[in-house]
């Protein structure tokens, strides 16, 4: 074939043990494909294991040691080899060998002594089938890939929205985006270490921590409506400003909820951003706000993220106080078991005291 290489060629590979026949089948096809020959099953198992694969195979069914039908049941019986189709070749009335070499895995069968043009033309047939074949898995293999990529871009965009809306209420009640940072990341090694607990190791399987994860830091969206006279109050809240500031959890909630109005099914994310953002404030005992929950009648999100906001507020500094110790924070945490925090999830961040501590460092706010 004019222009075209010995590379760009589709192989065939031809297994006979009589040289004549190698010899006529050789001078058929090589203008047209890159021609490989094998004079014994052995000798076509061990090309057919190198690096390159041959696209067909004209395989003799009389072959001294390995026999065409075992060639044949072997190749098909390997992974790598299994798709390369296998031509016959066999003698004039020998159907029953043609049933037993279909059984085998073979595509086709050619009848000796050959016909050029048939040959030719079976060949060809094969060879096309062949390369829509591999165009058809390279365009999946391509289109999975392509949806794999751009999945992945929708959702760092998307990973990099939430945080941005997130920062942008956290920045009117002057904390940093390391304030996110730090309480996603102590609100996941929260859930990895309670699903220990037999209780909680359904509720809290691998997607819905990551989704955990990547929305506790809408837990305190709802401050964008809540105005700068009380976010940025460097003193003690009147009563009356105190009940204002505590309706930035409904604004969150109300918020996400009219985001997840929008979609056409349940979003997971949502839900647990709604949860948490809602009712990260309630407390064990039903003294917190906005709804005075209770116990477990508090979302699990919202128990995990107390914690991590809590934990977080007394080691930082406040325009209203000095940062306190990881000790003292710990100690605090302890203290608050059964009446502000859910025991359990106390059990959890006692266990893991340290990892927080390890966080808060790698994460630290800038003097």
């Amino acid at each position: 074939m004019s222009g075209m290489t010995e590379s760009s060629l589709q192989t065939v590979l031809i297994v006979d043990d009589a040289p004549e026949c190698l010899a006529q089948m050789y001078g058929l096809l090589k203008g047209h494909y890159r021609v490989l020959v094998a004079n014994s099953g052995e000798r076509a198992l061990q090309i057919a294991a190198g690096e390159a694969l041959p696209d067909l195979v004209l395989l003799d069914v009389m072959l001294p040691g390995i026999g065409g039908f075992e060639v044949c049941r072997r190749l098909k019986a390997d992974d790598r080899t299994a798709a390369i189709a296998v031509i016959f070749l066999t003698g004039q009335g020998e159907s029953e060998d043609e049933q037993a070499g279909f059984d085998a895995g073979a595509a086709d069968y050619i009848i000796k002594p050959i016909s050029p043009p048939i040959v030719l033309a079976r060949v060809l047939t094969h060879m096309r089938l062949k390369a829509a074949a591999d165009f058809l898995q390279d365009k999946a293999a391509f289109l999975e890939s392509e949806v794999e990529r751009r999945t992945r871009e929708v959702q760092v965009i998307q990973d990099v929205t939430i945080m941005m809306m997130a920062a942008l209420a956290e920045t009117r009640d002057h904390e940093t985006g390391n304030h996110l940072l730090r309480t996603q990341n102590y609100v996941r090694a929260l859930a990895i270490e309670l699903r220990n607990h037999p209780r909680y190791r359904a509720e809290l399987d691998e997607q819905t921590i990551q989704l955990l994860y990547k929305s506790a830091p809408l837990h305190d969206v709802g401050k964008v409506g809540i105005p700068d006279r009380i976010l940025l109050k460097p003193g003690r809240l009147t009563p009356d400003e105190f009940e204002i500031m505590k309706t930035h959890t409904v604004l969150g909630r109300d918020a996400i909820a009219t985001a997840e109005k929008l979609l056409d099914g349940p979003s997971n994310f949502l839900r647990l951003a709604r949860e948490i953002a809602y009712s990260h404030q309630e407390k064990w005992d039903g003294s917190g706000y906005p709804e005075g929950l209770s116990g477990e009648r508090i979302p699990l999100s919202a128990r995990l993220m107390a914690v991590a906001d809590v934990y977080d507020a007394l080691i930082s500094r406040r325009v209203y106080k000095p940062p306190f110790s990881h000790e003292t924070a710990v100690d605090m945490i302890r203290e608050g078991s059964g009446r502000h925090f859910d025991p359990d999830v106390v059990d959890a961040f006692l266990q893991i005291a340290e990892q927080f501590r390890q966080i808060a460092q790698r994460y630290a706010d800038a003097e």
